[in-house]
């Protein structure tokens, strides 16, 4: 079956609220509108206005709702535009639905699913661009999970609705209109283990979300000239799945860490820390970064293009590490 990243990610929402009655999906403009990015087009005609709720433009409002449905047994999927406005609502995040099981004693527990679009590469400009991911990464009491293909994105809601505690669902926007394959039975994934998207003997290449299509597409190229690389797509984001990582390396012995965040305390920086700690002697090279600029993501397409990792930028970083 032939299909697109945002219908999979629509198929995924349409299953949730059919399957279980305490599921709503509630965010700006997800109702009448079918969602910023037409993920949820079509789902308050087969739904309703109780399961699909259009709020006001206020996301520290409404996310604090979704955590008060949460506690009351509910079973909220809360959509933010973008991950730079969810920002307005780090309070409610981090201060509420991340720590409550914990200040609770564990009497508490807040089972929210909240998704936002995240990275650059639309001319959004720099209060819609952002990759954000690793902030959240930071926070303990929340999972961190980035659908990088079509399987994950049909896949990881469901599993997400099943956690006790919140996931935070990171949708790359220009993912949106990928289209490919996807099984006519795709269901539920896992969202605990990385994924090797691609075998290889040479290199690691580690990336998640958007940045996997761009290792993906670096690693081809460099097979035309015999150098065979491993890509891992994360998938989780937090907890990590290090061991994954780990494994390819001492098969490798070389990592190049690919992040559409900023380099500096990014999660690019913590993979190296774990390699750097846990895997040492098994590098032959240091560990390569390929970063976002450090600038406010810039409009102009040109500009956005030079900020961003590129394929170009990760076959010079895999083949300082190789050489």
């Amino acid at each position: 079956m032939t299909t697109t990243y945002r219908q999979a990610l629509r198929e995924a929402l349409r299953e949730a609220l059919a399957k279980d009655e305490r599921v709503f999906l509630m965010g700006e403009d997800v109702g009448a509108y079918g969602g910023c990015f037409g993920v949820s087009l079509g789902l308050l005609e087969e739904f309703g206005p109780e399961r699909v709720l259009d709020t006001p433009m206020s996301e520290s409002a409404f996310v604090g709702a979704g955590i008060g449905a949460a506690l009351g047994g509910m079973r909220p999927i809360v959509e933010i535009m973008t991950v730079n406005f969810s920002l307005l609502a780090l309070d409610q995040i981090m201060n509420n639905a991340a720590t409550l099981r914990h200040m609770s004693g564990g009497q508490l527990g807040v089972p929210l699913v909240i998704r936002m679009t995240t990275g650059a590469g639309r001319q959004l400009a720099a209060q819609h661009s952002h990759s954000l991911e690793g902030w959240y990464a930071h926070i303990p009491g929340l999972r961190v999970v980035a659908p990088a293909t079509l399987a994950d994105a049909r896949g990881m809601l469901w599993t997400a609705l099943l956690d006790p505690d919140p996931v935070l669902l990171f949708e790359h926007g220009a993912l949106y209109n990928v289209s490919g394959e996807l099984e006519p039975d795709a269901g539920p994934v896992d969202i605990d283990t990385a994924a090797i998207r691609r075998p290889g003997r040479d290199a690691t290449l580690v990336a998640y979300g958007g940045t996997v299509r761009t290792a993906l597409e670096a690693a081809g190229r460099l097979a035309a000239d015999g150098i065979d690389a491993e890509v891992i797509d994360l998938r989780t984001l937090r907890p990590l799945d290090v061991e994954t990582v780990l494994a390819s390396v001492r098969r490798t012995h070389r990592l190049v860490v690919v992040d559409e965040g900023w380099r500096t305390g990014s999660l690019s920086a913590e993979i190296s820390a774990r390699a750097a700690e846990f895997a040492l002697y098994d590098l032959d090279a240091p560990v390569e970064r390929v970063c976002t600029e450090e600038v406010p993501i810039p409009y102009a397409k040109q500009l956005e293009d030079a900020a961003l990792p590129r394929a170009d930028d990760v076959v010079a970083a895999v083949r300082r590490a190789v050489s």
